[in-house]
């Protein structure tokens, strides 16, 4: 219940950004939380210690959304913010720049050196701050 509406244009739900905060302040501040979304300029600065872009080449991006069954202008809309590299320029104006990370996101070898990448600085994040 965390949606203000329906954009009927892009066939999605329209997330309520200060309720969602609002429900995962308790678990943020715990820590240990990985939030997965596709943007990131609502979330507060001091939740995250370090941010991943995932990064697709546009054919991969387009094949993959257009099986997803996306409208063209919703397919063309995201090719565009990947063309433009919005989501990565977002990330590093809504944080500090070192913590901001771009991976390929193109194949299911890219998943998983991605996973060992994210696990690795995990790993050494704990290492460093216990």
């Amino acid at each position: 219940q965390l949606y203000e509406g329906f954009d009927e244009e892009y066939d999605c739900p329209i997330l309520d950004e200060d309720r969602v905060v609002d429900e995962l302040e308790d678990r943020m501040s715990q820590g240990g939380v990985v939030v997965d979304y596709h943007g990131c300029d609502f979330f507060p600065e001091r939740w995250f210690h370090v941010v991943f872009v995932l990064r697709t080449d546009n054919s991969c991006l387009y094949d993959r959304l257009q099986s997803r069954g996306y409208t063209e202008k919703k397919l063309q809309d995201n090719i565009q913010c990947e063309i433009f590299q919005t989501l990565y320029e977002e990330a590093v104006l809504s944080y500090k720049k070192e913590i901001v990370h771009q991976l390929p996101s193109n194949t299911p070898e890219d998943l998983e050196r991605n996973l060992d990448q994210i696990m690795q600085w995990i790993e050494q994040w704990m290492k460093d701050n216990n």
